[in-house]
C-alpha cells in the first residue's frame, strides 16, 4: 500500500523533526488530552527512464538519500534528474567520490513542478549555491565551459527550499519538484571511469 499524505504529511518517516500535536476535548468538566508528533519527511529519486546511450547509471534509493553510480569510457554532459518530495522545508547536499575521473561540472541547470500538488514556493523561492546554478544559461550543453576540479574532499551544500509536496503520496506523477543537474568529468586517460554521487535531503524548519 502506497504511503499517504493526510493534510499534505506523510505518514511514512524518512527524515524526522518532531513537531508536538496536541488535541484537547472537553466534556462535563472532564477533558482528553491526545499528544502526538508529525514528522517532517524529504524523499528523494531518480526516475527510471533517466537513463542514457553514452554511460550507465545505476541508482539506489533509501527516503532522504539517493546514490548514483555512473560509468563509461568518454566523456558525455550527463543529466540527472533529481525529483524532491517533502512535506517541510528542505536542504540538499551532493558527495561525490571516484578514483579514475574528476569532477569539472555540477550544476543546477533547470527546475520544474511535478504537477498540481506541487507548491509554487518550491520553484520561485529554490535558492541554489551560486556556484551551482546555471538556470536560464545556455541549453546547448557544448556551450558549457570546461572548469577546474571542484573540492570533493567534503559533502557540497547544493540547494535549500520551501516544502515541496501539498499532498498526494511518495508515489505521486504531480507533487515532487524536478531539478535537473548537469554532470561533467575529467577521466584519467586510457581507462574507463566510475563516479559514485549521493544526493542527501534534510527537513529544516527554517527556510
Amino acid at each position: 500500500m502506497p504511503a499517504r499524505l493526510l493534510s499534505g504529511v506523510f505518514i511514512v518517516i524518512v527524515v524526522c523533526l518532531s513537531v508536538p500535536v496536541c488535541v484537547e476535548a472537553q466534556s462535563g468538566g472532564s477533558s482528553v488530552i491526545l499528544r502526538g508528533t508529525v514528522s517532517e519527511t524529504v524523499a528523494l529519486s531518480i526516475p527510471s527512464n533517466s537513463t542514457q546511450n553514452d554511460f550507465n547509471m545505476n541508482v539506489v534509493s533509501s527516503g532522504g538519500a539517493v546514490r548514483v553510480t555512473l560509468s563509461g569510457t568518454g566523456t558525455p554532459a550527463i543529466r540527472v534528474p533529481l525529483i524532491i518530495r517533502s512535506n517541510s522545508n528542505f536542504k540538499i547536499s551532493a558527495e561525490v567520490e571516484s578514483k579514475t575521473a574528476e569532477l569539472t561540472q555540477l550544476s543546477v541547470v533547470d527546475v520544474r513542478a511535478t504537477g498540481a500538488l506541487v507548491s509554487p514556493e518550491a520553484v520561485s523561492d529554490l535558492n541554489v549555491a551560486q556556484q551551482f546554478d546555471r538556470r536560464g544559461l545556455s541549453e546547448d550543453l557544448t556551450s558549457v565551459p570546461g572548469a577546474s576540479p571542484l573540492d570533493i574532499s567534503r559533502p557540497l551544500f547544493v540547494l535549500s527550499g520551501r516544502r515541496a509536496s501539498l499532498g498526494g503520496t511518495l508515489d505521486s506523477p504531480n507533487n515532487a519538484l524536478q531539478v535537473t543537474f548537469l554532470i561533467r568529468i575529467n577521466p584519467q586517460a586510457g581507462q574507463g571511469w566510475v563516479v559514485n554521487l549521493t544526493f542527501a535531503g534534510n527537513a529544516v524548519s527554517i527556510f
